[in-house]
């Protein structure tokens, strides 16, 4: 169902394991078309909603691609035929049999997954980071030199994966997200709960104990349970300045990391446990936490002129991840807004105690002038120009301007780095012009 990326990716893999399959697009791109009678499988556009029971009749499985909303009715159609929906990771389990760690949470998959497949590498294993990235776990599996799969598991992917076990399996953090494509926060809730759910006793479960929410269901996984976080009763934890394994050795101290916001320690902690339980050593570790920089649009410094810090954190697409970059700072002017994806905004103004103004951008402006209105000045705007001509007027030498918009790019962007790379390019000129 779908051909995008991942999609695509799947139906390749299925036909060179010998498989047949029918594809399903409700919006097919000319690049869809082309791919479907290439490969000689038939292709099925936008069907009535009457057509969906006779298509799914018969089926082996249906491969819905990530992000199809729960509502959408090739899932009910499914249900009635009997029918199994599968996801690409229980595909590519079916196939092969190598080492997989899989990390979850609504925020620092990406960043989590690469510093782990960092930390692996340093350690003397050849590890790829797939999954929700550039190259789904379906397709890393043709690679024969790989050992271990290091798999950033989003939601969309979890809530259809129904034999899908890693032997590491690392949620970091749980905060509503993505209500405008799963049909409550308890269904998105399940979803990344799903991480832990086929594991058994040789499996390991990491979580974070800072989080209620998923220290709550790792009392629940039947993995043996390890711990990261801040507070010092976790076994990978902070102590001071140090950053400790479970072992009880220091793996590095906080003044040695280039980045170390609250968050980028609870990331290089994450990352560290992941790694140790999927093979690394504590020598890797080190190594990689020591030469890791952050990945782009990520909490990134990005100019500073007359005592103001400019910060680009693009990739900031729920309220629960602004709040944490928001947190990083005494004295924030916020840039905000975007497409919402279904969140109450209202929590953007939980910590407004760091926050002098806020500039709202995009189709949620209304709503992210509605949140702060009452309690900090806020200024909506029509153009990223605009808005950092707006942050530059009300920022004070000690203030970091900071774009957390807290949504998706959607409206005005391709994508969140694109997003990025235009606050970059205006930040850029902004400076250049008051030089």
């Amino acid at each position: 169902m779908g051909l995008g990326s991942t999609a695509q990716a799947v139906l390749r893999a299925l036909l060179t394991h010998g498989e047949s399959a029918v594809v399903v697009d409700d919006q097919p791109t000319l690049e869809g078309r082309a791919l479907a009678k290439d490969l000689g499988v038939r292709l099925v556009e936008a069907p009535d909603q009457g057509d969906w029971p006779r298509l799914v009749a018969g089926m082996a499985a249906v491969l819905p691609s990530p992000g199809v909303a729960d509502h959408h009715p090739v899932f009910a159609a499914a249900r009635a035929a009997t029918v199994p929906v599968l996801s690409e990771f229980d595909l590519a389990q079916r196939w092969d049999d190598r080492p997989v760690v899989a990390i979850t949470g609504t925020n620092g998959k990406t960043t989590v997954a690469e510093l782990t497949r960092s930390m692996l590498e340093a350690s003397g294993r050849r590890a790829v980071a797939v999954g929700n990235l550039d190259v789904p776990l379906v397709a890393a599996i043709a690679d024969p030199a790989i050992d271990v799969f290091v798999v950033e598991a989003s939601s969309f992917r979890l809530l259809h994966s129904q034999d899908f076990a890693p032997g590491v399996g690392t949620w970091l953090n749980m905060a509503p997200d993505h209500l405008d494509h799963h049909a409550s926060l308890e269904a998105y809730t399940a979803a990344k709960a799903r991480l832990w759910a086929r594991q058994t006793s040789s499996d390991v479960a990491i979580g974070n104990a800072d989080d209620p929410a998923v220290r709550e269901h790792l009392r629940r996984a039947a993995g043996q349970q390890v711990t990261f976080g801040l507070d010092p009763s976790a076994q990978y934890h902070l102590d001071g300045d140090d950053l400790v394994l479970a072992n009880g050795e220091v793996v590095a101290e906080v003044r040695e990391l280039a980045r170390a916001f609250p968050h980028d320690i609870a990331n290089a902690l994450a990352a560290a446990a992941t790694a140790f339980h999927g093979g690394g050593t504590s020598v890797g570790i080190r190594q990689a936490l020591l030469a890791f920089r952050g990945l782009p649009h990520r909490v990134c410094l990005v100019g500073e002129a007359g005592g103001v810090r400019w910060y680009n954190d693009s990739k900031a697409t729920a309220p629960h991840a602004t709040r944490a970059a928001v947190r990083s700072f005494p004295s924030v002017v916020l840039i905000a807004g975007g497409r919402n994806k279904g969140l109450d905004l209202n929590e953007l103004a939980a910590d407004c105690a760091h926050i002098r103004a806020v500039v709202a951008i995009g189709e949620a402006a209304p709503e992210v002038v509605a949140a702060f209105e009452a309690v900090r000045p806020v200024y909506p705007v029509g153009s990223m120009d605009e808005a950092v001509a707006a942050a530059a007027g009300v920022a004070e030498p000690g203030d970091v301007v900071l774009l957390s918009p807290g949504c998706a790019s959607f409206d005005w962007y391709q994508s969140y780095g694109e997003r990025g790379d235009d606050f970059v390019r205006a930040v850029a000129a902004r400076l250049e012009d008051s030089r």
